[in-house]
């Protein structure tokens, strides 16, 4: 098994940025359904539920190696009017994010059951990223009035 101080130092490194994004993406979703993007607003809501999920998984695994969970400091994080904006911001975020969450996951491959949890995490929001890219691409090749009326 990997070095379990470490281990634990690495899903705490988790824990916090992305009980802050989870956060983020809840009020974003909050703003979106104002505006009457309901369906992004949907998708976004469903994405904060899923962060939230892994985040759970990752304090449950502290305790499980019998570590101390924190609730350390965020910083301040901007909340867009502009969808697409948002979905530039979240999108490099999102790629930023998997490189760093793939050094973790190489980290702690001799903690099976850390490495497979944070395997899944990472799929999961390479599903994102792509979706994202997808929701982008489209804007570009359908407009942006017209990928505003898919959102209703």
């Amino acid at each position: 098994m990997a070095d379990v101080q470490r281990t634990i130092e690495l899903l705490q490194s988790i824990v916090t940025p992305l009980s802050q994004q989870a956060t983020c993406h809840a009020i974003q979703a909050r703003v979106f359904n104002a505006q009457g993007l309901t369906k992004l607003a949907e998708k976004y809501a469903e994405h904060a539920t899923e962060e939230r999920g892994y985040v759970q998984k990752c304090v449950d695994r502290i305790l499980d190696l019998g570590g101390e969970v924190k609730n350390e400091s965020k910083q301040e994080t901007k909340i867009f009017k502009d969808p697409i904006e948002f979905l530039k911001a979240d999108l490099q975020i999102s790629k930023d994010g998997l490189a760093w969450l793939k050094n973790i996951v190489d980290e702690v491959q001799g903690d099976f059951s850390t490495h497979d949890m944070l395997k899944d995490y990472y799929k999961d929001e390479e599903e994102d990223m792509y979706w994202m890219e997808q929701q982008l691409e489209l804007v570009e090749r359908i407009g942006l009035q017209n990928w505003f009326a898919t959102q209703i």
